[in-house]
């Protein structure tokens, strides 16, 4: 009889079969869209900067540079522009005086940021077995 962790277990080998199984290891390709996906919404300041976005639903720069702690103005600047060509975000500039600039989520940031919230749910609940870990290895 199976269990209800042997069928995600299944579940799971089929994704990533049908991932990587078509994969010639010997000439791997070029491009990996997974990579490339990744590299751009999910480094720290990225991650940071698009669930506070999805909690506030509206930002101003140094309103998320104050949210995203430890952020640079010129890395804040960089990842908002990088996050706007990607389409993960939305800039609204209004012709004031001093301009005024609000940063939102697309709907396709949007939806990342639901599977980013699965992600970091599951982080923070196992966030003391990680740190317990480091601990064992002398990595903390």
């Amino acid at each position: 009889m199976e269990t209800i962790i042997d069928n995600q277990r299944v579940s799971t080998q089929k994704k990533l079969e049908k991932m990587f199984g078509h994969i010639d290891y010997k000439n791997p390709p070029e491009s990996c869209p997974v990579r490339d996906v990744m590299s751009v919404a999910s480094d720290q300041w990225s991650t940071l900067i698009l669930l506070w976005l999805g909690y506030f639903k509206v930002l101003r720069f140094n309103k998320l540079q104050k949210y995203v702690y430890g952020i640079s103005n010129k890395v804040l600047s960089q990842r908002l522009k990088v996050l706007e060509a990607e389409g993960y975000l939305n800039r609204e500039a209004y012709p004031e005086v001093p301009i005024r600039v609000e940063y939102s989520l697309t709907p396709f940031g949007q939806a990342y940021v639901v599977k980013l919230l699965e992600l970091t749910e599951w982080m923070q609940k196992n966030s003391p077995k990680v740190l317990a870990n480091r601990e064992k290895y002398g990595l903390q």
